[in-house]
């Protein structure tokens, strides 16, 4: 299914219109964090506030919507940001990285993953990763699931 098409079904259900909605698919593993997703393990992720500045892209926003995409660009589900907000990598919480769902749900882990994943993205950019950098957190739910 499309994401405009899983748009459809949700905003017919839910009776609502002209919302306006994000599509996109979990960093290297698309298949597996839209799984944890689905499973309401995961239920917050994080990204690089150095390639919104360099994109010019605004941030999610608390209740904005997203399509979520597995690794072949098919609809997941849809989601709700509850929150959002921007703290230094070495300053993101225990709690946080739980949320995510990945792993061990450990900070460490946490760490070790985003460390690795934000230098590669961050390099492919013509940046450069540190500890003190913004991230961007997001929390948010599951609204919308086909059956």
């Amino acid at each position: 299914m499309k994401a405009w098409e899983m748009w459809n079904l949700f905003t017919k259900k839910g009776k609502m219109e002209g919302e306006n909605y994000e599509a996109w698919a979990f960093g290297e593993d698309p298949d597996g964090l839209a799984k944890l997703v689905l499973l309401g393990i995961k239920t917050g992720t994080a990204s690089a506030w150095p390639i919104y500045e360099m994109k010019m892209e605004p941030f999610p926003r608390e209740g904005g919507y997203s399509v979520i995409l597995n690794e072949d660009g098919e609809a997941v589900c849809v989601i709700q940001t509850t929150k959002v907000y921007v703290v230094p990598f070495d300053q993101v919480t225990e709690e946080h990285a739980r949320k995510e769902g990945e792993g061990d749900k450990s900070l460490e882990y946490w760490r070790e993953i985003h460390r690795n994943f934000f230098t590669k993205e961050l390099k492919e950019a013509g940046l450069n990763f540190n500890e003190e950098m913004k991230v961007v957190c997001e929390e948010f739910e599951v609204v919308y699931r086909p059956d």
